[in-house]
């Protein structure tokens, strides 16, 4: 692959194409209150699929700037009672958001048709079709690559003093794998426990969260001896519900 296609559509797998078309059970499953997170494999082509994290990989990894979040150490120290720990946000990864025309990373995203693709008629829909709700017309775009032992700590990804996505929002995940990962978890929180976790370094795999909830992604492992070429690479699109009341 040299270039990403011109559709969202064009990666996507007969299974996919059900859901864009909405003959497929997650079709707006996240309109249902109870359902926050979908785990979906078998949507993307999985040789498109490694041809695209070898696209981004050549392509993209000289753009992306290391985002650092450490433990720090007042979480401890400046501790004055038994069990009363807080804990920020915590994380390592490699990012740039691909919504400013004036830097690098935009316009190589734009050369290998990146931005098309993800500005395209169909990937917005397949997004409107996993939220079962309707979406505005704006909406953000990030490329984040976790190597190895990178991560991300619990958190909810609220904000409220946002007032468009204070009541909730969509963030959709697309995964494209290198060979070297050996896998990497995203846990999650349901009825107030961390009792959920799934497989997340399927290469092609798409999940869609229905924001805010708690959540965190375990450190990136990679195949023995392959630890500089083992990432996994994660498209974000972040969408705003049109209906901002319910939740």
């Amino acid at each position: 692959m040299r270039r990403f296609p011109v559709e969202f559509a064009d990666l996507l797998t007969p299974k996919g194409q059900a859901l864009l078309a909405g003959r497929h059970p997650a079709a707006g499953a996240l309109a249902n209150p109870r359902c926050r997170f979908l785990s979906l494999d078998g949507l993307i082509d999985r040789r498109q699929a490694l041809a695209a994290a070898l696209l981004l990989e050549k392509a993209m990894l000289p753009h992306l700037r290391l985002l650092e979040a450490p433990i720090p150490p007042e979480t401890i120290w400046g501790q004055t009672r038994n069990y009363a720990e807080t804990l920020p946000k915590t994380m390592r990864q490699r990012t740039t958001h691909l919504d400013n025309p004036r830097s690098a990373g935009f316009r190589t995203a734009k050369e290998i048709g990146l931005i098309g693709m993800l500005r395209s008629d169909s990937y917005r829909a397949f997004a409107a079709m996993l939220a079962g709700r309707p979406l505005k017309a704006k909406y953000g775009l990030q490329a984040i690559a976790y190597g190895a032992g990178d991560y991300a700590g619990p958190h909810t990804d609220h904000h409220p003093e946002e007032p468009d996505a204070a009541h909730g929002y969509l963030d959709v995940h697309v995964s494209f794998v290198t060979p070297g990962v050996r896998d990497q978890f995203l846990v999650y929180a349901k009825t107030g426990h961390f009792t959920e976790m799934v497989q997340a370094t399927k290469s092609g795999l798409v999940t869609a969260y229905r924001l805010p909830f708690w959540h965190y992604t375990t450190p990136l492992r990679a195949k023995a001896g392959r630890e500089e070429t083992a990432r996994r690479w994660l498209l974000l699109g972040t969408f705003l519900f049109k209906d901002q009341g319910a939740r």
